[in-house]
């Protein structure tokens, strides 16, 4: 019989592509990973991994094998919850993942607020971009993870339940000295000469839906530098270097050497969600953490504009 804890760390090292990093995930020696691994493989009655200079690599039994096992620890942890949930929402635990421009905004206000209705629930948050955050909500890793979609992509199709929390506009932000910058609204073909510093595409949509909205404007944009991180993207901009299109969650904190414009007409944006698996079951703490999370992303889509677009 497969033992559980060896096909998580199986999967672990999948994820990671090393002994050591997977070490490193699970608190573990490099030494228990590699003997974990050698455990699972006569179990399994096959190799599993092949190592190399450049780390390890599954093989087709090791490949079919992680392929179960997200399956497996998915069900484990869903069974867990619902043995939670046998007691009520006073005690156990929710699992959440979110992305950093979330985890300044939506999730501070929407865990205060659980943790002051259902003290006895044990709550936990990673931050994930999305591909990372959708990984975790299949191995089980954790229970509910926000996401972010562009909605020119249709609805997709990947074994997720999701709630739809708010959309998320983009502006333009312009070094405070730029010729466009006393503009109460930016036409964005009018930047279409403009060096441009954007989010990274293979981490979330935001680079997708800005190529999309310039096609729409007419240009192809001229991308000088893409960043994970929106607050040093603002440094690129506060010395010069370009301009940026940048969702309205990313702005709460503004520098004050760069503006911050709306766009003209329609503004471009992003559907934020929040997820959980297809399937999985809705605990009380579940079922109570969406309803916190709708009524948060409600507020903040209704607030009062920031000093930083007011002005």
């Amino acid at each position: 019989m497969l033992d559980v804890r060896r096909l998580r760390v199986l999967h672990e090292v999948a994820r990671r592509g090393s002994f050591s990093a997977a070490a490193e995930a699970l608190s573990y020696t490099q030494s228990a990973i590699s003997q974990q691994v050698a455990a699972l493989e006569r179990e399994a009655g096959s190799k599993l991994v092949e190592r190399s200079a450049r780390g390890v690599r599954l093989t087709d039994a090791g490949r079919a094998l992680v392929s179960h096992a997200e399956t497996i620890l998915a069900r484990l942890a869903d069974a867990e919850e619902e043995l939670q949930a046998i007691a009520g929402i006073r005690a156990g635990r929710l699992r959440l993942a979110a992305f950093p421009s979330s985890c300044a905004t939506l999730m501070p206000v929407a865990i205060a607020r659980f943790r002051a209705a259902h003290p006895g629930v044990e709550l936990s948050l990673e931050p994930h971009e999305p591909p990372e955050a959708m990984v975790a909500l299949r191995a089980g890793e954790v229970d509910l993870a926000l996401l972010i979609e562009s909605t020119h992509d249709g609805a997709p199709d990947d074994g997720f339940e999701r709630t739809t929390l708010l959309d998320d506009p983009f502006h333009v932000a312009l070094p405070a000295d730029h010729p466009l910058a006393d503009r109460e609204r930016v036409r964005l073909a009018d930047l279409a000469d403009e060096q441009w510093m954007i989010g990274s595409t293979a981490r979330c949509p935001d680079s997708r839906i800005f190529t999309r909205a310039c096609e729409g404007a007419g240009f192809e944009p001229n991308i000088a530098f893409q960043l994970d991180d929106y607050l040093a993207i603002q440094g690129f901009v506060a010395a010069g270097m370009g301009v940026s299109f940048m969702p309205e969650l990313a702005l709460v904190a503004v520098r004050d050497d760069i503006v911050v414009r709306p766009l003209t007409g329609r503004a471009p944006f992003r559907r934020i969600s929040v997820a959980m698996l297809e399937g999985s079951f809705r605990s009380p703490a579940k079922a109570a953490m969406l309803e916190v999370l709708c009524d948060v992303a409600a507020e903040f889509e209704t607030r009062p504009a920031t000093l930083a677009l007011a002005v």
